[in-house]
């Protein structure tokens, strides 16, 4: 291939068929599972917050009932003792025992009366079964005198115990009859129990924040107080005596317990992938506030309570904002499992199936830039039947148009003409025009007439064409462009379409192209068989010339040409014409011989005139390179070579009207 030719490389692809397809249907996959997976969860939500809201504010109802019914009972309960002993209406150790009967959870009972010295009453049992000295009892109510002194000023107090004997207990203070106080100091077990894990926590408080009740008892043992913080105190300070809300809290132990789960051995893939799912939902969570955990510290959560009656206690139920959606959320990531799952397989699909399509098209596209560079003799194959397989069959058989059509036309030419790089119109090109013809060719034809008869035709172009494929291969390995063919007569030029850099380059380039001519037709006939009538020995002529020419695409607009004209043209031809009677094989004009003559052995030929100049033309027979050992070193050695009569210039007449170019004639 020539090497103004030579193929381009082909352009990166930005954006593939298969990176399109993968894209589009990743999209649909995405937005069709995602805006179902999006609205279930949206409408599920719903539901599942008023469910949890309803629930929750229903257990706080029930938690504060059954506490309420609790404080009452037993202060009800000691009041009812207390009295009885004070009106000493039955026997005083009757009266403890049948109260300590009826109330067994009941660890003791003081009070004091207006003038009097404290009683304390206890339940030897329960002091027993829970091995708690009646010391300790003694102990904790003389630790109580704030407590005695707020109850004589008429407040009902509930006290947690706990601290003071590890154990459930919790001492409940209220007013007694003329300035006097009651208590009475009972397990709250059942309370904590009842108040016990699960999806809804519940947890009791009095006025100064204590933990009184939660089903983790070690808050409760600990003394745990909790009124500073900020959502304890807007519930203490709220006028409400019901209410639930959704608050960020920032009390810890308001949130469950978390129950590990041990998943054995995951797969490492199977780990990042569910924490990427995780983090996903993390986000798309903390953009519509729908995670629990801030990064505060705080925590969202449905918070229910109620202010009992009694002792000003508060019962608070409180679930996690969390928890609420847990359910949804795991379905929410098994659909993000199986869009990934779906995802995956489709791009595998996408891949195989873009092959089918993206492979082919790449075979297209590299013929198409063989195309470009005018290479048109390809191969393409495609087993497909779909579109693609028809388009493909349809450039194979485009390129074997152009194929057989460059054999018609100049290759070169139209190549560029495709490429946009000829325009229409003509422009000055400093050339160098040559003209070829075959001696004798009107005799030779007549004999493969008299010897072939009909086929003669066929014979005469097989010949021919034998002939043309070596001087057309010259022209081109020099950088040349073969213009037309005349018959048996040769057209082309040097620096016109293209150029070697100069018009001196490209001068030497066409003589060089000559004498490549010379070189190979004397091959070509020493290997023909000697009287062959269907391979004659061919001995041309050429003619050469530089100068100013106007080159472009002349015609009409069915049918156009790349040619060139001038007076460089005309004197070309006429050049070629004085081979014959010179008895050379290549002549060289004056203008060219300026450009070129030190590059090569010549000998001046006798001047002619040209019809339209003035002045005689001179001309130069080429002999060899200079410079060159091989081959012939003068004329007579030309001559020689290639079997030429030396002419007898006496009686040639050089100055005779131009010859004109006739199809058969030589």
């Amino acid at each position: 291939m020539s090497p103004k030719f030579k193929r381009r490389e082909m352009d990166k692809i930005r954006f593939s068929i298969g990176a399109k397809l993968i894209t589009i249907i990743s999209f649909i996959v995405i937005l069709s599972l995602g805006s179902i997976t999006a609205l279930v969860s949206w409408m599920v939500r719903n539901d599942l917050q008023t469910a949890a809201e309803t629930t929750n504010f229903e257990t706080n109802h029930r938690s504060a009932v059954e506490a309420e019914i609790t404080l009452i009972n037993i202060r009800s309960n000691s009041r009812i003792l207390i009295q009885a002993i004070t009106a000493q209406r039955a026997s005083v150790q009757e009266s403890v025992n049948f109260f300590f009967a009826e109330n067994p959870h009941a660890a003791a009972v003081f009070y004091i009366e207006s003038g009097r010295s404290e009683q304390l009453l206890v339940n030897h049992n329960f002091l027993s079964s829970q091995n708690i000295d009646e010391g300790m009892v003694e102990l904790f109510f003389h630790d109580q005198r704030d407590a005695l002194a707020r109850t004589v000023r008429g407040e009902t107090l509930l006290k947690n115990g706990a601290p003071h004997f590890s154990k459930p207990l919790l001492a409940l203070f209220f007013p007694w009859q003329n300035n006097g106080v009651g208590a009475v100091l009972f397990s709250s077990e059942n309370l904590n129990n009842n108040f016990g894990y699960g999806v809804n926590q519940s947890y009791m408080i009095n006025t100064d924040g204590d933990v009184l009740a939660h089903a983790d008892f070690t808050f409760v043992k600990d003394g745990t107080n909790i009124k500073d913080y900020e959502f304890v105190r807007s519930i203490l300070g709220s006028s409400d005596q019901r209410k639930q809300q959704l608050m960020e809290t920032d009390f810890g132990f308001m949130e469950l317990s978390v129950y590990s789960i041990n998943k054995g051995i995951i797969n490492w893939l199977w780990v990042r992938v569910e924490a990427l799912v995780q983090l996903a939902i993390d986000k798309v969570s903390d953009v519509f506030s729908l995670n629990a955990y801030k990064k505060d510290g705080t925590v969202r959560q449905f918070v229910a309570y109620t202010k009992l009656n009694t002792a000003g206690v508060v019962v608070i139920t409180s679930i996690e904002y969390n928890k609420v959606f847990e359910g949804i959320e795991a379905t929410t990531r098994r659909n993000i499992y199986l869009t990934i799952g779906i995802l995956c397989i489709s791009i595998v699909f996408v891949i195989i199936f873009s092959k089918t399509i993206s492979v082919p098209l790449r075979s297209l596209a590299a013929a198409a830039r063989y195309i470009e560079g005018g290479i048109f003799d390809i191969d393409l194959k495609s087993k497909a039947r779909d579109e693609i397989g028809v388009l493909t069959k349809s450039f194979q058989k485009m390129c074997s148009a152009l194929n057989v059509f460059g054999r018609f036309t100049n290759k070169d030419i139209a190549v560029k003409a495709m490429r946009g790089e000829i325009k229409p119109g003509g422009l000055p090109k400093h050339g160098t025009v040559f003209f070829s013809d075959i001696r004798d060719f009107t005799a030779k034809s007549e004999n493969f007439t008299k010897t072939f008869g009909e086929d003669a035709s066929d014979k005469i172009v097989h010949w021919l064409n034998s002939y043309f494929t070596q001087m057309v291969d010259c022209v081109e390995k020099t950088n040349g462009v073969v213009d037309k063919f005349i018959g048996d007569a040769v057209m082309a030029h040097w620096g016109t379409a293209f150029s070697a850099g100069s018009p001196r380059i490209d001068a030497f380039n066409w003589v060089k192209a000559a004498l490549m001519m010379r070189k190979s037709l004397y091959y070509l006939n020493k290997a023909r068989k000697p009287g062959d009538p269907a391979s004659p020995i061919i001995r041309i002529g050429c003619g050469i010339n530089s100068g100013i020419v106007t080159a472009g695409q002349l015609g009409s607009d069915m049918r156009m040409e790349y040619t060139v004209i001038g007076d460089p043209v005309n004197l070309a031809s006429r050049i070629e014409a004085l081979t014959k009677p010179l008895g050379v094989d290549i002549l060289i004009s004056e203008d060219t011989w300026n450009l070129i003559g030190d590059k090569f052995v010549t000998e001046e030929m006798p001047s002619v005139t040209v019809k339209g100049k003035e002045k005689p033309v001179r001309i130069f027979a080429v002999i060899n390179f200079y410079g060159e050992p091989k081959g012939p070193q003068s004329l007579d050695e030309v001559r020689s070579l290639l079997g030429i009569e030396p002419p007898n210039l006496e009686i040639a007449d050089l100055d005779s009207d131009e010859i004109k170019y006739k199809i058969g004639e030589g």
